[in-house]
């Protein structure tokens, strides 16, 4: 599990490989990972876009934006919060992603940038 904190919000990133959805023979790695991003401002603040690097082990990069997480663009209030669930494909064993949100705080349309902590996408075998 990473945190970080960036203008009063807090992101925390669980991970797990998903060994039954996955196919080592033919270079399919499934990782999910589990995302609680937790308003410690002031402000009422939405989420608007997202920005993420992916990187697998033999030197792929992957660049992934668009509008919002899993279909939604969250309004996240004072002291609360909004935990998803997404996936990831690599085609090795070992890998990492980090990113960024682009948020706005609602009062004062102010937007601004929340980032993602790097986290590891790492298989348990990979480990031994």
């Amino acid at each position: 599990m990473v945190t970080q904190v960036t203008n009063g919000v807090k992101i925390t990133v669980r991970t797990q490989f998903q060994a039954a959805h996955s196919r080592p023979d033919m270079k399919h790695f499934l990782f999910t990972y589990n995302i609680i991003i937790e308003n410690k401002s002031e402000y009422t603040v939405q989420l608007l876009q997202r920005h993420w690097n992916i990187f697998d082990s033999n030197g792929d990069t992957k660049i992934v934006e668009g509008e919002g997480v899993v279909g939604q663009q969250p309004v996240i209030a004072p002291n609360d919060l909004y935990e998803y669930e997404s996936a990831c494909v690599l085609t090795t064993d070992m890998g990492k992603m980090h990113g960024n949100y682009q948020m706005i705080r609602i009062a004062d349309k102010e937007k601004f940038i929340v980032e993602i902590p790097e986290f590891q996408l790492i298989a348990p075998a990979r480990l031994n």
